[in-house]
């Protein structure tokens, strides 16, 4: 059986912009309306389950309040952990590490950020975190609330796209896909 494994994005953080990576940022307005309009008229889904960082773990409470529906935290659906490029922009790491910047985004599996967490690593626990879901709740239809780089990752991998594709993968604020997980891991998306 297959599970139908929905994704939504957090909305905007207070802090916003560049790698926030595990900093525990929480949202805007804009970013609660980013969510709550994404999961309007949507569903129905037989379980929540969302990274225990509040930017997802905030809204996935008060939407299990709302439906009624079980809610799970799950560490190993939390972001990547960039270390010490956390909380830096883009343009910032464009004057303090052109070179790695470029590295990372050409291959983020063959560069990893200073003290930051390798992408296969993120990949992996990511990907074990999917096939515990895919077992549990197979024939299930799970809403998960993650982030941007957890849902690229799936995305690009349901996609079939090169690993050097990773980071090309467009996620927006509030924005929500489906996939279907079957018994085996394999990915699909679903439109």
């Amino acid at each position: 059986m297959i599970l139908r494994l929905d994704l939504l994005r957090h909305g905007e953080t207070e802090l916003g912009g560049g790698l926030r990576g595990s900093l525990d940022d929480a949202l805007t307005e804009k970013g609660w309306q980013q969510m709550r309009s994404a999961v309007m008229e949507q569903g129905p889904w037989d379980r929540l389950v969302s990274s225990p960082l509040q930017r997802c773990a905030r809204f996935a409470e008060e939407l299990a309040a709302r439906s009624g529906l079980p809610v799970a935290f799950d560490p190993d659906l939390q972001e990547l952990h960039f270390g010490a490029w956390e909380g830096q922009s883009a343009a910032a790491l464009m004057e303090t590490d052109a070179e790695g910047l470029g590295l990372f985004w050409a291959d983020p599996y063959s560069f990893t950020p200073p003290q930051g967490e390798p992408v296969a690593e993120f990949s992996a626990r990511v990907l074990a975190a999917v096939a515990r879901l895919q077992a549990a709740y197979a024939g299930q239809r799970v809403l998960l609330i993650s982030h941007g780089g957890v849902m690229r990752l799936l995305l690009a991998q349901a996609r079939g796209l090169p690993r050097e594709q990773l980071l090309n993968v467009e996620v927006g604020h509030g924005a929500l896909f489906s996939l279907s997980v079957q018994s085996d891991g394999l990915l699909k998306e679903v439109r």
